[in-house]
């Protein structure tokens, strides 16, 4: 087991911090010119090593935390979001990692936005007439194939700030039951953008500016408690923001300098900030790898506040969320654990979220079998002791079925006429001397020469391309993609 460098040897505490629609180049740490202060999240980056080149599995927002929690690229399971109080992604025998660090003694909690799923007909009333229509459901009743089916000894949240119900949800109950239904008038006036709230069961009152100011407090409360425990703990601690509704709390109004939506930025990182003061002042830092990463690159709003406040989120990307552009997944990636990576380290190798789940194999000395679990997962523990080291050369990026992104080394293939889900934005592309190019029937990239992704050599070199197509489809037939190590070795 890695432990901390000088000290004996001991389980170290794992808190994983995930933030929603984030964009590679809204933090300081990553852009100089980001006109968004995130003073917490570039102290994190100072104290522990920060990705360059780092990846979640999709371009939205179920499938990359589904990535995340089981090391297996989304893809070869399913490739949409859990619709309003949709069925959970996992199959009961998917390992997670949560299961994982609850078999070697680990207490876990998941506090935040869920979006995995949930088995919602099972406390529908017998006869109840079809829809989500509140009285349709026993609200008493416990709500199966959640957080606490796949891992988690404890969960706090929404569920999703955006989707029904609209209520806390504690364990496998909800804490207060839903009585009416979503009103978007009842709330204060939104900052930016829409409130993109899907119909259903609300508790009256309900006030979406809530959120983070309440799961932050259930954060640090929860974090400190485990300091009286002698087990280690793994918190698996999930943002709202700044997905939509863009909804900063007053006191971050004018807090950045790119509109509401880069206030929400600053919200998140202060709520990082506590969340990290927490772990201190507990006396579990020194203990603690902190892991903080987004779910897949900033909503199309970006465009506009691009136009408006010259902040590109995605700097110096092109591609949105749901794109297969790099600033549709290349997000930002930062790991700090005390001993093992140097403070203020930069690592330029390719790695992805779905590698948490090898890394903490490692770190756990979990031995992760050959089949069945972590298909796609690679170990970082060598980066982490040093950021030169490289540990994978590929991966495979994917939003929606027939469309994917092969990435081999510094060349990335689009397997599809344009990388786009989002849409084009042609004012944006002519800003920064893009040409439309959407001839060929795939489009092909060296990220080290362009990273912009603005020159196709698909034409040019057809036999990288064949190269290419043929491992993607070698690695798709196969069922996975890392070495078959069976996780930790003894």
């Amino acid at each position: 087991m890695l432990g901390v460098v000088g000290m004996e040897a001991k389980p170290m505490n794992v808190l994983v911090l995930y933030a929603d629609d984030l964009g590679y180049g809204d933090l300081g740490c990553y852009d100089h010119a980001s006109k968004i202060p995130t003073p917490h999240l570039d102290k994190l980056a100072g104290e522990g090593m920060r990705f360059t080149d780092g990846h979640s599995s999709s371009g939205i927002c179920t499938p990359s935390r589904y990535a995340l929690l089981t090391g297996r690229h989304h893809w070869r399971d399913f490739h949409g979001i859990v619709n309003a109080m949709g069925r959970s992604v996992f199959k009961p025998e998917r390992l997670t990692l949560p299961e994982m660090l609850q078999e070697k003694g680990y207490t876990t909690g998941a506090i935040g936005k869920w979006h995995l799923g949930w088995d919602w007909n099972a406390i529908r009333k017998e006869g109840a007439a079809k829809g989500h229509h509140f009285s349709a459901y026993d609200w008493t009743q416990s709500i199966p194939d959640g957080p606490l089916a796949h891992g988690f000894d404890y969960y706090f949240g929404d569920t999703v700030i955006n989707f029904p119900p609209y209520t806390w949800i504690e364990n496998d109950k909800v804490v207060k039951a839903p009585d009416t239904m979503l009103d978007t008038k009842s709330f204060k006036k939104i900052k930016e953008g829409g409130w993109e709230m899907r119909k259903g069961p609300m508790v009256k009152g309900w006030d979406p500016y809530e959120n983070i100011p309440v799961t932050t407090a259930k954060g640090v409360e929860w974090i400190k408690k485990q300091a009286a425990s002698e087990k280690p703990f793994f918190l698996y601690f999930a943002y709202p923001s700044p997905h939509a509704p863009i909804i900063p709390n007053d006191a971050f109004d004018g807090s950045s300098k790119a509109g509401p939506y880069g206030d929400f930025v600053v919200e998140t990182d202060a709520s990082v900030g506590e969340l990290l003061k927490a772990v201190k002042d507990s006396g579990q830092e020194e203990n603690t790898i902190v892991i903080f990463s987004a779910d897949n690159g900033p909503e199309k709003y970006a465009y506009k506040r691009d136009e408006k406040f010259q902040h590109w989120s995605a700097a110096p990307l092109r591609g949105l969320k749901r794109d297969i552009y790099e600033g549709g997944h290349r997000v930002p990636f930062l790991i700090k654990y005390p001993g093992v990576t140097k403070p203020g380290s930069v690592s330029d190798s390719l790695v992805s979220q779905i590698d948490i789940m090898a890394t903490l194999a490692r770190v756990v000395d979990y031995r992760l079998p050959d089949e069945g679990a972590a298909e796609d997962s690679y170990d970082l523990t060598p980066i982490l002791k040093d950021a030169k080291v490289s540990v994978r050369d590929e991966h495979v990026h994917n939003t929606f079925a027939k469309a994917y992104a092969m990435r081999q080394g510094d060349w990335v293939l689009v397997t599809a006429k344009s990388g786009y889900h989002s849409g084009r934005n042609a004012g944006w592309e002519k800003k920064r001397g893009y040409a439309p190019d959407d001839k060929g029937e795939v489009e092909l990239y060296n990220l080290r020469e362009d990273l912009g992704q603005k020159v196709n050599l698909a034409a040019k070199h057809p036999e990288k391309v064949k190269v290419m197509l043929d491992r993607l489809k070698e690695i798709q037939d196969q069922g996975y993609s890392a070495p078959r190590l069976g996780g930790a070795k003894n």
